[in-house]
């Protein structure tokens, strides 16, 4: 618990003494050690930071809870409020809180590094409601993102504290899924073997709000009796100044009239760190009562300037339940955009003035206030007077803006009236905490008992740099009835006067272009919907056009709802000994750890005596020379202590064809130069800054596939696989189509951004490094390499990762080895911390593809032949991309079963950041093309897709394309078991009907097989070690090679050891990974992780065992310690190390064939989603998940593998993209630009199924890795979205085949329900401009 010091001078030094007035108080915890809260974006955006600030509020005499992200938290802002960091919370050493106990035994944790603001999220939810809502729960982690779970565990956790938790969709009808015949088309009921439980509710402890931590009386007496005197604290560069009154706070505003006033820093926090943004004077606002006063008056209602957007939605929806509907029109309006409208932590901090003043152009109120016809109330040392927040106000215009020494206290905003409709609009990426691509408000006012426009105001954010007002639309409107001409007309005018160039700012500006008349339209219904209600109590009023009743749907919005479901596994056999913890849903071994915030990782390591911070310096040129490095300016700034540089480097600078440091070229922007080490990151970052960098520009700069095709540059030769006659083939078919598919890349997201600590020790040029990352040994051994050094001299270690997907295989030893040499010049430990916006912009993702395809087939849908031929971005230099190529064109086939097939790869040469290992290496990409011939040959053919798709998928045993044997009855079982449990056949003639009764909704469904393949394609790179002691107390310690990425290896490993010891997992520890225990490690990747690592750990307890069963059979009765002392009296090794050679592996490609994966993990995938054609919102009704897990290790651990990796490729296909500038610079550089998917974004019902008695002889215990194949799975959501958009097609008599893009974003989604809006809008020539962003796939 932290609180405030009791006077204002105390409070100056605690300021202090944590960095100074603008530090940010994440900052501030660190260094203090209170770590437990994370940084992971810097901007707010991803809630891994939360704490709860606790105030009181002496006008409702009770103190408020509210939860805020502590990287925009300045700790002066701090003043007078408590604030709780999850340390506070509870701990694994004193009492854990119900919030941590119950996250971390739900299975909602995996890597861990967003659980602490998790539950700081929760926790803050409770204290203000100990029995909330699912939609206050909801709302409540809407602000928090997680790369892991899939959210599904973690809403599990939170909904146990519900006061109407419910685990089943059907309970309302008074039976349950789980109820035998309780789902039409499961058999649960009658499988007594099956379980659906990961975790016993009835064991957590209960929640007792009367425990909780007390508001500190100090900060009590402080609130009750204010002080009023102005509170200045003086830093370095900034000067935060907190005045006790208004009239104070105005004489400071005229004395520094160009101060910005501050209350939450949600707007110029972020523009300060990312923008550089600067100022010396800083006005806080949080100590002036006045400026939170809320008024209610006949006429409307004045709301305080520091009211906060939370407060805002309180007061709304208040006034809204007290006044008839007529007057709450505007506050509706206001309500829908603030349940969307950023997290929860943001709506906490922003203020309504801020808000407001901040005048962004995608500000979701500001429409609506405009048309709402509000006023600002504005006051300064002269006076009082009022100003219309009207379109010249938002636009800036110097006549109708603040003067510089004026604030603005209140803002009025009237009822509405009888007559008065008015609505509010907004699309973006995804549903929630994401900035609208376009919104809107709209405002009628139509003369009574008719319907003739009396008056008429529309307001559109996003559509311009500034909020943009239809003002001579309005006009021209006046006087017409609300009719279908008058609807045309709108539309004409409105694409004439809001107009878009054709390279502005933001792109997607035809999809703009349509939302401008499309959300007209919308309202349009809206208001004529109102009408007729108005009309039935009317008899003699105007007749208002009809609106079909395919038209109605138009008007339901999407509801923002956390997803039910059910997870099934098999239980483990009823034989099985208790003790043996093989099979059961075991709790991750740090979840609780997590869960309090105690679980380290590697930036959370005390800072080290003389410690050093890293910052690197990277291109802003895509291909250049490098004329000159001039870092004398930098090196004169103070607390710089080095520049290093590729001169720098005592050994190799990486590959040839892959530098560590640029040496004379530059091959993309975010290339790495040089770095700066200075005493304070602070420092380090302002000294980049003043490095000096001459280029002199190289041509060709090629950025896109298609460009690399045109110069032949390529990183690698073609990859090619070939069976049959494809071209005899060809000529025997009925019907051929041609097509392609463009997918888009990727980036990793991880929580934990790359980080690494190096610190050189006293002799033999030893060197320990920490490191975050998937592979401790390639980290060691390109440090070895660059400071020419043997490898024997440097350790890794790896503690847990803070999620990896791929991104930290290859890309953390470079990290490593530039801090090396770092640490080495200087004799000091270097730690080297990638911003989030420096790691995605340097680290690279997943390859964007393009691809073509041509496949003939017979009229009743065989497939006879299929030509693919894939072309991969990978990048600058090659990395990982020759893999890629290979590992795509091996999996291209999937599920299916066709005899003349022809596969061909290329990996492209671009002057992008290279791309790299990601999850599923290449098959979510590859696969998608493979799907869409078979949705491409269903058109063609008049079928359904999934007829096609069970007419050529593998029946019998037979022989893949590169000559690899395999049985498909597990595969075929899986998508039996998913066409069954999802009802698939019912609900596709249910989605048919709805469709047919709705124009602008329409519903798609899909189901996609899934044959992937696990593991690395070379039997060296399965090969794993292990090293176990058994210690004289009989505790054992375990150490493998395996690292902890999130997905429980460290947990299963202690399951496998406790089997064949036979004792407890309490009497087993693993305490990390680390190249001095185990050397010679293979990269935690390709999903075998456990299999190869679980294979050495049984091993090296096998051989324990056997050493200890002499003493076990002359003893049979005695203890596990007693067996253990024995030995050690007799001499005998209690260390042994365990090995697995590998399963063998290996593909010959010049003939085309070979064994290249140990073995096949199936899944079938069904999603169901439902469109809104006129906005390209989609929202995810349900999904059905059946996987083949063999006999699963840990089902909960598998499930929530499946859960987050299908999460993940649901992003991937339709949120996640990634915009680069005609320059090659990467716009989407944070969550704000960058759209992972959140928790309102995960289907409603999500039900996942681990398939039964699927045996797998090859692996431990007939287990299997599940780390990447969920991933693919995702597409069902994707091809369910061009089901849907294929019915709008058909409906419209549009061809049904269109390029297929991903991901299907509202944008793609719109644009390819063309309609008659879609045709109105203006098109650009795309060769008369430069556009704001380019296609690199």
């Amino acid at each position: 618990m932290w609180t405030t010091k009791e006077s204002p001078s105390s409070q100056v030094n605690l300021v202090r003494r944590m960095l100074g007035p603008c530090r940010l108080w994440l900052e501030a915890l660190s260094q203090v050690r209170l770590t437990g809260t994370k940084y992971a974006c810097g901007r707010g955006g991803c809630g891994a930071c939360t704490v709860m600030v606790s105030k009181y509020d002496p006008v409702l005499a009770k103190i408020r809870h509210f939860s805020v992200t502590a990287c925009l938290v300045p700790i002066c802002s701090l003043y007078g409020n408590a604030v709780t960091t999850v340390e506070g919370v509870g701990s694994i050493n004193t009492r854990l809180h119900p919030v941590q106990e119950r996250i971390a035994k739900s299975h909602g944790t995996q890597c861990g590094f967003c659980t602490p603001g998790m539950v700081m999220s929760m926790y803050t939810l409770l204290r203000n409601h100990p029995q909330p809502s699912e939609e206050q729960l909801t709302e409540a982690l809407g602000g928090n993102l997680c790369r892991c779970t899939g959210y599904r565990p973690i809403l599990a956790s939170g909904r146990t504290f519900c006061v109407e938790s419910n685990g089943c969709q059907q309970r309302g009808t008074g039976k349950c899924c789980l109820d035998p015949g309780g789902n039409d088309s499961s058999s649960v009921g009658r499988e007594s073997d099956i379980c659906t439980e990961l975790f016993a509710e009835d064991e957590f402890q209960p929640l007792d709000p009367t425990q909780e931590l007390i508001f500190p009386p100090e900060l009590l007496r402080m609130a009750e009796k204010p002080e009023k005197q102005t509170l200045t604290f003086h830093g370095e560069r900034v000067t935060w100044i907190s005045p006790g009154t208004l009239k104070d706070l105005l004489e400071l505003k005229a004395k520094h009239p160009e101060a910005p006033l501050i209350l939450g820093n949600t707007s110029l926090g972020p523009a300060m760190k990312s923008q550089g943004h600067f100022h010396p004077i800083l006005l806080s606002a949080a100590r002036i009562s006045e400026l939170s006063v809320v008024s209610k008056t006949s006429e409307g209602l004045i709301i305080g300037a520091g009211c906060s957007l939370a407060q805002v939605k309180d007061i709304l929806a208040e006034r809204v339940s007290e006044l008839p509907e007529e007057k709450t029109q505007t506050y509706r309006a206001l309500l829908k955009q603030l349940k969307s409208l950023a997290g929860q932590q943001i709506r906490n901090m922003a203020s309504l003035g801020g808000h407001i003043i901040s005048r962004h152009c995608y500000s979701d109120l500001n429409p609506i206030l405009a048309v709402g016809n509000t006023t600002l109330n504005l006051i300064s040392v002269e006076g009082a007077r009022q100003m219309p927040l009207n379109e010249r106000f938002l636009a800036g215009l110097a006549s109708a803006d603040l003067k510089p020494e004026e604030i603005l206290e209140s803002v009025y905003v009237p009822h509405s009236h009888a007559w008065e409709f008015v609505s509010a609009f907004r699309q973006a990426q995804c549903q929630q905490n994401a900035l609208a691509d376009v919104n809107a408000g709209m405002r009628v006012l139509l003369k009574e008992g008719t319907g003739t426009i009396e008056d008429l105001s529309i307001s559109y954010g996003g559509a311009g740099a500034v909020m943009v007002s239809a003002q001579k639309s309005c006009q021209r409107l006046i006087g017409r009835p609300w009719d279908e001409l008058m609807l045309e007309e709108a539309c004409r005018l409105l694409l004439e006067e809001v107009s878009l160039p054709g390279w502005a700012p933001g792109g997607k500006v035809e999809f703009k272009r349509t939302l401008v008349v499309s959300f007209f339209f919308k309202f349009y219904l809206e208001v004529l919907q109102e009408l007729k209600k108005l009309a039935k109590f009317m008899p003699d009023s105007h007749h208002y056009p009809e609106i079909p009743d395919g038209f109605l749907s138009a008007l339901e919005d999407f509801p923002i709802t956390g997803p039910q479901g059910v997870q099934r596994y098999q239980s483990v056999d009823s034989h099985q000994s208790l003790q043996d913890p093989v099979g059961r849903p075991i709790v991750h071994l740090s979840g609780l750890k997590h869960a309090t915030g105690e679980a380290i990782f590697c930036d959370d390591i005390p800072t080290m005596d003389r410690e050093l911070f890293m910052v690197l310096v990277t291109s802003t040129r895509a291909h250049a020379k490098i004329i000159s490095i001039d870092s004398s300016e930098a090196l004169e700034l103070p607390g710089v202590v080095d520049v290093i540089t590729a001169e720098d480097i005592p050994g190799t600078n990486g590959a040839e064809d892959d530098k560590l440091m640029a040496v004379d070229e530059v091959l993309c922007v975010g290339h790495i130069i040089c770095a700066v080490v200075a005493e304070t990151n602070v420092q380090a970052k302002s000294a980049i800054e003043k490095i000096k960098i001459t280029y002199e520009d190289i041509e060709p700069v090629i950025f896109t596939i298609n460009d690399a095709i045109k110069h032949n540059s390529f990183l690698c030769p073609e990859k090619k696989l070939e069976q049959g006659n494809i071209e005899e083939a060809f000529e025997k078919v009925d019907q051929i189509v041609e097509g392609e598919v463009h997918v888009g890349g990727q980036e990793h997201f991880y929580m934990e951004t790359q980080r690494v600590l190096v610190i050189p020790k006293a002799e033999d040029k030893e060197l320990d490094i920490y490191v975050s990352t998937q592979d401790p040994s390639h980290v060691q051994k390109t440090v070895s390499s660059t400071l020419s050094i043997p490898i024997n001299r440097i350790t890794c270690h790896v503690k847990r990762v803070g999620g990896g997907f791929g991104g930290k295989v290859g890309r953390p030893a470079v990290f490593g080895a530039i801090a090396a040499v770092g640490a080495i010049k200087t004799g000091r430990p270097i730690r080297l911390v990638l911003d989030r916006e420096d790691d995605m912009l340097i680290t690279g993702g997943r390859h964007p593809l393009f691809g073509k395809y041509k496949v003939g087939f017979m009229n009743n849908g065989r497939i006879k032949a299929l030509d693919i031929e894939c072309f991969i971005n990978g990048g600058c230099m090659l990395d990982d991309s020759e893999q890629v190529t290979e590992f795509l064109i091996l999996k291209l086939e999937n599920a299916y079963k066709i005899r003349n097939l022809r596969f061909r790869g290329r990996a492209c040469m671009t002057n992008l950041p290279s791309n790299t290992a990601f999850r599923g290496f290449g098959f979510p990409q590859g696969t998608l093309i493979t799907e869409s011939c078979i949705t491409a040959v269903a058109a063609k053919c008049g079928l359904l897709p999934e007829k096609i798709r069970e007419k050529n998928m593998y029946k019998t045993v037979d022989k893949t394309i590169y000559k690899q044997a395999f049985s498909p009855e597990t595969l075929i079982r899986c998508w039996n078991e998913c066409l069954d449990k999802s009802s698939f056949h019912s609900r596709r003639m249910q989605v048919e009907e709805f469709n047919k009764k709705n124009y602008w909704k329409k519903k798609g469904i899909a189901i996609v097989p899934m044959k992937f393949s696990v593991g690395f394609a070379a039997t060296s790179y399965h090969q794993a070690a292990a090293l176990v002691h058994i210690y004289t107390d009989g505790s054992v310690l375990v150490t493998h090679g395996g690292n902890e990425l999130g997905q429980g290896i460290h947990t299963k490993m202690l399951q496998v050891a406790s089997r064949e010891l036979k004792i407890p997992m309490s009497s087993m520890h693993i305490c990390e990974t680390s190249t001095a225990t185990v050397p010679n490690t293979i990269a935690t990747a390709a999903s075998i992780g456990s299999d190869v690592n679980g294979r050495a750990v049984q091993n090296a307890c096998q051989i324990l065992l056997k050493r200890l069963e002499p003493i076990i059979k002359k003893n049979p009765e005695g203890t596990w310690e007693d067996w253990i002392e024995a030995a050690f009296e007799q001499r005998i090794s209690l260390s042994a190390t365990g090995y697995f050679r590998g399963y063998k592996a290996f593909m010959d490609w010049e003939k085309g064939e070979g064994d290249p994966f140990p073995y096949y993990v199936y899944g079938a995938a069904c999603s169901e989603i439902e469109i809104d054609c006129l906005t390209g919102a989609h929202k995810k009704i349900r999904t059905d998940i059946i996987m083949d897990a063999g006999c699963s290790l840990n089902p909960a651990i598998d499930i929530g593998q499946v859960e987050g990796s299908f999460i993940q490729g649901m992003g991937l296909y339709t949120t996640e993209e990634l915009k680069y500038s005609p320059e090659g610079v990467l716009y989407s550089r944070g969550p704000d630009e960058y759209k992972i998917p959140t928790i309102t974004d995960i289907p409603e019902e999500f039900n996942v199924s681990l398939l039964p008695s699927s045996q797998t002889p090859l692996t431990i215990y007939s287990s299997k890795g599940l780390g990447e194949s969920g991933m693919f799975l995702g597409s069902s959501v994707f091809f369910a979205i061009t089901d849907a958009v294929a019915a709008a097609r058909r409906e419209r008599d549009i061809a049904e085949d269109f390029t297929v893009k991903s991901p299907a974003t509202p944008e793609w989604i719109r644009m390819a329900c063309a309609d008659r809006f879609t045709e109105m809008i203006p098109r650009d020539d795309l060769r008369t401009f430069k556009p704001w962003s380019i296609p690199i796939a």
